[in-house]
């Protein structure tokens, strides 16, 4: 399925991900985000938040975590802006529900997506889950996201059950996120580019999760980009209609 974007000519595209802010806390990588936010409005046609905004979210029918405050208010307000803002959801935010949607007027998308913007095609999603090899995770993920699985974790008291999930997502990203050196080929996401492209052409593949920011060809006119982090690298990607680029933020 693809989705048309249209852009002004003096528009562009913004994509980030990876900010895995943690609820109850303020902290200055939220500020720095919604700095960002702020430096980049002007000329925004469209945002794409690729994943793992939150270290860990999940929706109770009558609770949300607490905190973000500040960055949802800068959503809402860019949205009332009319720029459009796209959500990913990554594999520490997939139990994102209808919130941000409802509230915030974002567009939540669980599967990877293709956008056509003028004469350009991008593959956009999160990243977690596809490529050869890591079964353990594609196994969990499956768990995570069955409905049954999911009622029970509601049957918890909030308290509880955000304490717990807290806990292990902090230790999920600890034990993954540190896979900061590019491994060419073994790239998996990469991998999964390349074969993706063999069924289906895009211009551009745009991933996060994988905490390093990556600019690399899948073909001879067809590239992958990964954003990299708010963590450590403070990166972001850019289409300006015609080529994608990485800049960080104040580094």
């Amino acid at each position: 399925m693809k989705e048309i974007l249209f852009l002004e000519t003096d528009k562009k595209i913004y994509f980030a991900s990876d900010f895995h802010l943690i609820f109850e806390k303020t902290t200055k990588r939220e500020e720095k985000i919604i700095r960002w936010l702020e430096h980049i409005e002007s000329d925004a046609g469209a945002i794409f938040l690729v994943g793992d905004i939150f270290d860990f979210w999940f929706e109770y029918k009558y609770v949300i975590p607490k905190g973000f405050i500040s960055l949802q208010s800068k959503i809402k307000n860019l949205v009332q802006k009319k720029i459009p803002i796209y959500f990913f959801t990554g594999n520490h935010d997939m139990w994102m529900s209808d919130y941000f949607v409802k509230e915030l007027g974002v567009k939540i998308y669980k599967q990877n997506q293709v956008f056509v913007c003028g004469d350009k095609q991008i593959f956009i999603g999160h990243g977690d889950g596809i490529g050869p090899n890591d079964f353990v995770y594609k196994c969990l993920k499956k768990i995570f996201q069955n409905t049954i699985c999911q009622f029970f974790f509601r049957c918890l008291h909030p308290d509880i059950g955000m304490s717990i999930a807290n806990a292990w997502s902090q230790k999920s990203r600890e034990k993954n996120g540190e896979k900061n050196t590019f491994m060419g080929e073994k790239e998996w996401i990469l991998s999964f580019c390349k074969e993706e492209e063999k069924k289906n052409h895009n211009d551009f593949y745009i991933f996060g999760h994988r905490h390093l920011p990556i600019h690399t060809d899948v073909a001879d006119t067809s590239q992958y980009i990964n954003i990299g982090d708010w963590i450590t690298h403070f990166s972001y990607a850019v289409f300006d209609g015609e080529k994608v680029k990485l800049f960080y933020f104040n580094k």
